[in-house]
């Protein structure tokens, strides 16, 4: 927990450090996700992760704090370059928690997913014109005990009074994990429907390498509501998810004060790896038969006052492996401040 407390801290001071030498607005980000929404407490259990968004670029190369050697390699990455579009650098950090369905069992359960945590930090570059955002993202981290997965999970149940999970001496073992996303979004359509009610269309689509996790997903979302603000919508914890930022900060103090609207979603998603299913990539450990193609529904509200984005979404999900039971549900709660 202060190994977490502490990446916390470090994340928010260097987007403070950043933000005092910087013009225009910047955006920090924090999810919280959880299946105790949903009234269980088992297999995608608990999540956090924290994102900060520079100021709109035109160039990367115009942010004095890079250092020289990383603009070579921001060049050759591509849609990073993208004609008339401004850019923007993420840092991100998070960490995540799975568990099988039953918590209280001591013994090995083969039929069911493994325990595992991971904690990963990285930095993501992001494109964007008025209709369409290009997200590339590396992350590094760990899954394993080194990840504190154990330690966090019962920490948070001692606190609430919850039965500690016992299973954890079978977690998946200490491994690097490397990821790298690619994401797209499209605004592809959006209207007023009256005087004060409009609806947009988003959708989006992405690729994911890495040992911790390699598939390709697409989805859709609606808006509906008064005042939706212009950005590309809100997102949850997944590899190369978009910054929920708005489009331009030239634009967004003419937002009105309050804004509400209401918006469902689904998303579709192969799966080539998935560390938390197939187990530890080097070496043997417990894992279970996973689905190639999962499914994602959901719905939620959002509200915005001036700079700050407040929103939560309902989130259910097919099954992910041969012996699950049945699909899963789980909240997210997002806070976005542009400051």
């Amino acid at each position: 927990m202060k190994t977490l407390l502490a990446a916390a801290l470090i994340l928010l001071l260097s987007s403070v450090a950043w933000c005092e030498e910087s013009a225009g607005l910047q955006t920090f980000q924090v999810f919280y996700e959880n299946d105790l929404f949903g009234d269980t407490d088992k297999y995608y259990t608990n999540a956090m992760h924290m994102t900060w968004l520079s100021k709109d670029l035109k160039q990367y190369k115009d942010d004095v704090r890079l250092p020289d050697w990383s603009l070579p390699v921001i060049r050759a990455v591509p849609f990073a370059h993208v004609p008339g579009s401004t850019h923007n650098i993420g840092l991100l950090f998070g960490h995540q928690i799975f568990t099988p369905a039953d918590i209280t069992a001591t013994d090995l359960l083969p039929d069911d997913r493994p325990y595992a945590g991971y904690l990963y930090a990285g930095i993501a570059l992001h494109s964007k014109t008025e209709t369409k955002l290009d997200t590339i993202e590396i992350a590094l981290g760990v899954v394993g005990p080194a990840a504190l997965g154990k330690q966090v999970q019962n920490t948070v149940h001692d606190f609430r009074d919850i039965d500690q999970a016992q299973g954890w001496d079978h977690q998946l073992d200490n491994e690097p994990a490397v990821r790298f996303s690619w994401q797209r979004k499209w605004r592809t359509h959006r209207a007023m429907l009256t005087d004060t009610l409009c609806y947009d269309l988003l959708s989006h689509t992405g690729v994911t390498l890495g040992n911790v996790r390699t598939g390709a997903d697409a989805g859709v979302e609606v808006r509906l509501g008064y005042n939706i603000p212009m950005d590309f919508g809100s997102d949850v914890i997944r590899p190369g998810a978009g910054v929920s930022a708005p489009v331009s900060d030239s634009g967004y103090p003419h937002i009105p004060a309050f804004g509400v609207h209401l918006f469902a979603g689904t998303r579709a998603e192969a799966v080539v790896r998935n560390i938390f299913l197939d187990g530890n990539t080097f070496k043997s450990s417990h894992s279970v038969d996973k689905k190639p193609l999962v499914a994602e529904f959901s719905a939620g509200i959002a509200a915005t006052y001036n700079r700050i984005k407040l929103t939560y979404r309902h989130i259910f999900r097919t099954k992910q492996f041969d012996n699950q039971s049945r699909g899963h549900v789980v909240g997210s709660l997002a806070l976005t401040v542009s400051f």
